[in-house]
């Protein structure tokens, strides 16, 4: 036992990079516990393992005082001395008490402190790891789908996607491989629990880094993003280098880049557009494809304006079922009331509030 136990403590501290001290340190303290509950003991009592042998020692640890009250705890020192002429009053002396039999003892608690220390150790290194992966991309496997979740292996641990952070429309298979945005990160009772989306704006925003270079080190940075799953999307950018165009660098030659992310999210549209400071520009900008003729913002409101645009467009800027007015709403936070240009000076109109 003595040997297998070191043998099985070199191997955790390779294999799982459990410190070998840590587990001693758990070892003993419940090798002492056992000692005082199996042999009905409650004196001070120490127990020391040998990391090299594997031998179990256990001590009654008593101090020496001038008159003995409680043998279990103390010494006089006159038997002290006689032990060892250096000890003094106030001194602590170890004494060995190793029952015969505590090496059955001894194993069993062994075991028990080292499975546990295994799932702790384990639980912790998986939380430590994919808790820096918050807010990343990653890559899993599809493993099985029920009614509320889809279960992902990220390797060390088993994610999953609840029914809102599923593309609508999406299929998963089983060993399927996905691309996923880690939403959250808990660590559980039970161990880990790691919560991923296909549908939260930051996957859009880690795809984009992935796909565009310029992205990726900063020299066109993505300022807002609005989605619909599944549907469509839209990208606001600029650039931090005034010789490079936001857009046409994110779309890529041919629309290259941008395919490829339309592509992994199962065909949703991307509109691309350029930020600016100017607001009114903003929000024309965000309208795209539809053509503005003019944004009036709001006296009353700072975060709401009115946008003309011409009357045969008027469909095309409020987008299938205000799509396309909606998005533009969450892109830039206005709430947008769009009116053709004949219906300036009238009652109707179409609103779209941002309600994010």
């Amino acid at each position: 036992m003595s040997k297998e136990l070191v043998s099985a403590l070199n191997s955790l501290e390779e294999d799982k990079g459990i410190k070998k001290e840590i587990i001693i340190e758990a070892l003993e303290a419940a090798l002492t516990s056992a000692y005082k509950r199996n042999y009905s003991q409650a004196q001070n009592v120490e127990v020391e393992f040998d990391d090299k042998k594997g031998n179990i020692h256990v001590y009654a640890v008593k101090k020496v005082v001038e008159e003995v009250v409680d043998s279990r705890l103390e010494v006089s020192i006159k038997d002290a001395l006689e032990l060892n002429k250096g000890y003094e009053l106030d001194d602590e002396i170890k004494f060995e008490v190793t029952p015969k039999n505590f090496g059955r003892i001894a194993a069993q608690t062994a075991k028990q402190v080292i499975m546990q220390r295994v799932r702790e150790a384990e639980r912790t290194m998986v939380y430590n790891k994919f808790s820096k992966y918050q807010d990343e991309l990653i890559t899993g496997e599809v493993e099985r789908q029920d009614g509320h979740f889809v279960y992902v292996d990220l390797g060390q641990v088993e994610a999953v996607m609840p029914v809102s952070d599923q593309i609508p429309g999406e299929i998963y298979r089983p060993q399927d491989k996905v691309k996923v945005y880690v939403n959250k990160v808990e660590d559980a009772t039970k161990g880990p629990q790691v919560f991923v989306s296909r549908t939260a704006p930051g996957l859009l925003k880690r795809l984009f880094e992935e796909e565009v270079p310029e992205i990726y080190d900063g020299t066109v940075e993505i300022v807002s993003i609005a989605r619909e799953a599944g549907d469509r999307a839209k990208v606001s950018v600029r650039s931090n280098n005034a010789d490079i165009d936001p857009v046409g660098t994110t779309v890529g030659t041919r629309g290259q880049r941008v395919q490829t992310i339309v592509n992994e999210l199962s065909g949703e549209n991307m509109d691309v557009v350029e930020w600016t400071d100017d607001n009114a520009q903003y929000i024309a900008n965000a309208l795209n494809p539809s053509e503005v003729v003019d944004v009036i913002f709001d006296s009353e409101n700072e975060r709401a304006c009115t946008v003309i645009v011409p009357d045969y467009q008027l469909s095309l800027a409020i987008g299938k079922k205000g799509q396309n007015a909606r998005l533009a709403a969450k892109l830039t936070g206005y709430k947008i009331d769009i009116k053709s240009e004949s219906e300036v000076s009238g009652d109707s109109s179409d609103i779209i509030e941002d309600n994010e």
